[in-house]
């Protein structure tokens, strides 16, 4: 493969590349490069947020490079300060060695045993003596530190900043050095962290490691960090009826963030897949289809079937009155403007009224909620409309 077609699929999804001269001269050399993640197990499960660094990781190891995979079991004693408006309580010994297990048995969900090193900060950490800390710290500044946003603001607004939160980066950056990385990924927010790493190793006299940022995901509500804290994420080992119904119930413009970032999918698909949506095909096909994609990662392809099928059962269940009415419309047209289907099958009086009920958020097709008044219904379609509590047709269209 040419470094071209490798770039623009590790560019994929990424946020930036520091710096892409160096990942093309590391690449050029014709080996298995080093690729570090560190994870701090603060919890004692991974969510789908967790997953988009570790997607790239895999990315990695089918190009043929070793990804050393690090539990910072060290550095959750610590407390990642990063992004926190207060110090952080560290965890115990005991929290962290618990919440690495599980740790361990998910993410080979994703990645390839044989070619996943799983190595723990603590190894080295452990050894080192108060002396050899002292001459580590030595090798930074509280100028460069105070530098960092989130420490920037604390100290400006006159929130206590711990000592022991210093060494937070400096020891992300070690764990580089120790582990002779060649490339580090981490979130955004990591960023100044990923680049101590690389001042440490120059420092050490290697050749500073290739950072690669990876974007924040958006949880449920598609406003904040996907988090287990904030209730709005999918966890790796939820249950296939659960992950189905998470992520059929996001909207329809976070799908598309959810398949840059989490689907294994050409990009090329994708896009044809939006346009077909934006030329009026229901988003709910596509939103199935990424369903049925993450249970199968997750879990199997029969887990994956029987969960649309219970999904679609719950539905019909739950919702949908036994008596509903059929409806049957044709159009010489490719796609049928919703209003006027919508008016056309008896469930408003108008098409103005149509309008302002889907504007409202009234409407369901097929149970998932549609906000675009101007949605074009292909035609060969037949599927089951809501507005309201109360109103429910299935309608099918023909040419």
């Amino acid at each position: 493969m040419l470094y071209k077609e490798v770039l623009e699929n590790l560019r994929r999804g990424s946020d930036e590349i520091l710096i892409e001269d160096e990942l093309i001269k590391k690449l050029e050399e014709n080996r298995p490069l080093r690729i570090k993640a560190g994870f701090d197990p603060t919890a004692p499960d991974l969510h789908l947020g967790h997953t988009v660094l570790i997607n790239k990781l895999r990315q990695f190891q089918d190009l043929g490079h070793d990804v050393l995979f690090l539990i910072g079991d060290f550095t959750g004693m610590i407390g990642d300060p990063t992004g926190k408006n207060a110090t952080r309580k560290p965890l115990t010994q005991e929290q962290v060695m618990e919440n690495a297990k599980t740790y361990q048995e998910q993410v080979f969900k994703i990645l390839d045993p044989e070619k996943t090193q799983v190595m723990f900060n603590s190894t080295w950490m452990n050894k080192l003596s108060p002396a050899e800390l002292i001459q580590l710290a030595a090798k930074h500044t509280v100028a460069r530190m105070l530098e960092r946003d989130d420490f920037s603001k604390r100290y400006k607004g006159g929130q206590p900043i711990a000592i022991h939160e210093f060494l937070y980066p400096l020891i992300q950056g070690y764990d580089s050095v120790v582990m002779k990385a060649d490339v580090e990924l981490g979130g955004t927010d990591q960023k100044f962290n990923l680049l101590v790493g690389r001042q440490l190793q120059e420092v050490y006299g290697q050749k500073p490691q290739v950072v690669l940022t990876m974007p924040i995901l958006e949880g449920l509500d598609g406003v904040q960090k996907m988090s287990k804290s904030l209730n709005n994420y999918i966890g790796v080992a939820d249950s296939p009826n659960d992950m189905f119904g998470k992520i059929m119930s996001v909207s329809d413009e976070l799908m598309w963030r959810y398949f840059e970032l989490l689907s294994f999918r050409p990009i090329a698909e994708i896009s044809q897949w939006q346009h077909q949506c934006q030329q009026g095909a229901n988003p709910r096909n596509y939103k199935v289809m990424l369903a049925q994609e993450i249970i199968e990662r997750f879990h199997d392809k029969q887990a994956a079937e029987k969960a649309l099928k219970d999904f679609e059962a719950r539905f019909k269940q739950g919702a949908i009155p036994e008596d509903i009415q059929t409806v049957e419309l044709s159009t010489s047209n490719e796609y049928y403007a919703i209003a006027n289907l919508l008016k056309d099958a008896g469930l408003t009086a108008s098409t103005s009224e149509a309008i302002r009920m889907i504007k409202q958020g009234a409407l369901k097709i097929d149970g998932e909620k549609i906000s675009d008044p101007k949605l074009q219904i292909p035609v060969n379609t037949d599927q089951v409309y809501q507005l309201g509590k109360r109103k429910f047709a299935r309608v099918a269209v023909t040419s």
